[in-house]
Formats: structure tokens, C-alpha cells, sequence
């Protein structure tokens, strides 16, 4: 198998499953008990809330919730914000919770360039609270995250950012109020993730229990995903630089590879770990089913079952059936040259039997 859905989830790195062992194993108490085991299983979730911290801006808390989505509802939600605006390529985590606040708020939507990236007009007037994602998780674009939380908060407002393709990839620029990350997405665990907020905002809990998470998050945490969580982000932050050129090597490569396919999305403004590209006429599910033993992707994997066109790719210009022309390859930490070679001959020589 080579797999190159980098997007989708991540391998999960030997030392996070090392961190993680002994806490389903024998140090398995409830975190959140008084005992002996249960200070040793907080701990475990303390040391890996720094760890997490330290790839995020200073001044903020972390608050462990289930994963991005979660992290994300709580933002959207527990800010009680009356008008929401968001850019047309965000999410579905982002832009459905928005939309199931309608009719409590005024939800808007923000248009994008062709190359996928918001243009700084759009952000006024700015809504109460504004959710423009980091890096873009279909075409890797990457946006002015700081540029647009200061104008956002120049008109009273809050700036979410949806970071899970950029955390441990990139360094998050400072300026957000909330910010949303994701474990499974730097080579840690799935069903873990974070939201981060600015000291001095204040959200209202969404999830009602024993609010064990600082009173906004109910429910018993687990050490074991923490601390994976935390061992990867404590790797992504050691590594960041080998990690980036390692990336931007294999998109080098990559644009030989497929040489006469279209980029999808901005080339200058993107994260290198993304290849969004498409060929008229082409039958992805053929492809895909032609090509079996390399791992890719028609779009996100979150609406992979729906049946329609991109979103995001429709956002940016593209008709229905260039949108459904398309694959994503992603690729980083673990991917080699030769996986990528072969995948490209693959990809190519299945394309070109469709097409000639």
C-alpha cells in the first residue's frame, strides 16, 4: 500500500502508540479522581496540555475536546456570537454549526479568489465572530490568518481559526481569539483534539456534566489520547524544519511527476504537502479503482460519501465537472520518493488508458 491521504489523517508516529501503552495498560486510572493512580493519570494529561501548548501562540488555554469538530462546535457555539461569517471554503465542521445557529444568528459567507485564498476586503464589515481556516484541507491554501484577526478585531470582533491542516506543519501565526486542532492530523491518535482560546474570552459551555475540562468540556478524558496527542506534538515541533523540507522535496518531484494536470489552487500561497489536481474527462472512481493499492483521495474525506461536487472547488471557479475531474495526493513525514514515483506511474498510466 502507498498512501498519499496525508489530508485525511495522518500515521500514527511509534512514539506517540509508546506514550500511549502504558496508560491503556496499567496506568489506566480516571484522571479525574483524587487517588494516588488518578494524579498519575492527571499528570499525563498536564504534561501533554504543555506539550500541545507549545506549538500554539502564547496567552491562551487549552482545552482538550474529541477532535476538531468538537473543538470547532464549542467556538461557534459557546461564543454566542448574533452574526457569524465564514469563508465560503471552510470546513463542513465550520460552516454546518454555523448554519444550525441561523436561527439565533446571522450567518454569512465569505467569498474566495480563484486561487482559493480570502481576499482581505471581504473580512468587512466584519460579524461578531469570523472562522477562516489556516490551511485549506482539499487545496492546501494558506491564508493571512494574522492580517485578517487584526481587522476583525478592529471592529469589535472574534477570529476563529480552523488550523487542523497547519498545526506541527506550520508555525501558527499569533492574532487569532480561538483556534481548533486535531491529533490524528500530526501523527497522533484519532478522537483528541484541542481548542484554543485567547485569556480574557469568555464561551459558555455547549456539553453539560461534570465539567471536568475547565467547565466547558463535560466528560472523562483520556490520558492515553492526551499523551499521544501530546508526544506528537512535542515530535512536530522538534522536527518542523526536516519535516518541511522533507515535504517541499516531494512537491518538487511531484510537479515532473504530473506534468499536464491542473493545479487546483493557489501555487505560491499553499502547503506543500497538498497536490490538488485535475484532467477533463476523467473518471475519478475508475481511477481510483484502477489505482487500489495507492491511498488518494476525490475531495475530503469527510463528504466523501456524498456524491457532490467540492464545495471548495466549486468556490473557486471550478464547474461540477472539473470538480469531479479532480484527486488530492498528500503526502509527509513517512512518505518516500519511490512511493510517490510509483504512485504517480500508477495514477498516470490508469489516466492515460481512460483518456486515449
Amino acid at each position: 500500500m502507498i498512501y498519499l491521504d496525508y489530508q485525511a489523517t495522518t500515521p500514527l508516529a511509534p512514539e506517540a502508540f509508546a506514550a500511549m501503552r502504558p496508560l491503556l495498560e496499567s496506568e489506566f486510572a480516571n484522571p479525574h479522581s483524587a487517588h494516588k493512580a488518578g494524579r498519575v493519570a492527571a499528570a499525563a494529561i498536564e504534561a501533554a496540555r504543555s506539550q500541545v501548548a507549545a506549538l500554539l501562540p502564547p496567552g491562551g488555554k487549552v482545552i482538550f475536546t474529541s477532535g476538531a469538530t468538537e473543538a470547532l462546535n464549542l467556538a461557534i457555539k459557546g461564543s454566542g456570537a448574533a452574526t457569524i461569517a465564514y469563508s465560503a471554503i471552510e470546513h463542513a465542521a465550520v460552516i454546518d454549526t454555523a448554519k444550525a445557529a441561523e436561527n439565533g444568528a446571522s450567518v454569512r459567507e465569505l467569498n474566495v479568489s480563484p486561487d482559493g485564498t480570502v481576499d482581505a476586503e471581504n473580512i468587512a464589515p466584519a460579524a461578531r465572530l469570523t472562522a477562516v481556516m489556516m490551511v485549506n484541507n482539499e487545496i492546501g491554501a494558506i491564508q493571512d490568518v494574522a492580517s485578517f484577526a487584526a481587522t476583525v478585531q478592529s471592529e469589535g470582533g472574534l477570529l476563529l481559526c480552523d488550523a487542523v491542516q497547519g498545526f506541527g506543519r506550520i508555525t501558527i501565526p499569533e492574532g487569532a481569539d480561538m483556534i481548533a486542532v486535531s491529533a490524528h492530523k500530526i501523527h497522533g491518535p484519532k478522537g483528541i483534539g484541542v481548542l484554543w482560546v485567547r485569556e480574557g474570552i469568555e464561551l459558555d459551555a455547549v456539553q453539560h456534566g461534570g465539567g471536568q475540562e475547565q467547565g466547558l468540556r463535560s466528560g472523562t478524558l483520556s490520558p492515553a489520547l492526551c499523551a499521544g496527542f501530546g508526544t506528537a506534538a512535542k515530535l512536530a515541533k522538534e522536527r518542523m524544519d526536516q519535516d518541511s523540507a522533507h515535504v517541499a522535496g516531494l512537491w518538487d518531484r511531484a510537479m515532473n511527476l504530473f506534468e499536464g494536470w491542473t493545479v487546483n489552487g493557489s501555487l505560491k500561497h499553499r502547503y506543500k504537502g497538498n497536490l490538488n489536481i485535475r484532467r477533463d474527462g476523467l473518471d475519478v472512481g475508475r481511477l481510483m479503482s484502477e489505482c487500489r493499492d495507492v491511498m488518494f483521495s476525490a475531495g475530503s474525506a469527510c463528504a466523501s460519501g456524498s456524491g457532490r461536487p467540492s464545495h471548495v472547488l466549486r468556490a473557486i471557479g471550478l464547474s461540477d465537472a472539473q470538480a469531479k475531474n479532480s484527486v488530492r495526493l498528500g503526502w509527509g513525514r513517512y512518505t518516500t520518493a519511490a512511493e510517490l514515483e510509483e504512485a504517480a506511474r500508477q495514477i498516470n498510466d490508469a489516466a492515460e488508458r481512460q483518456l486515449n
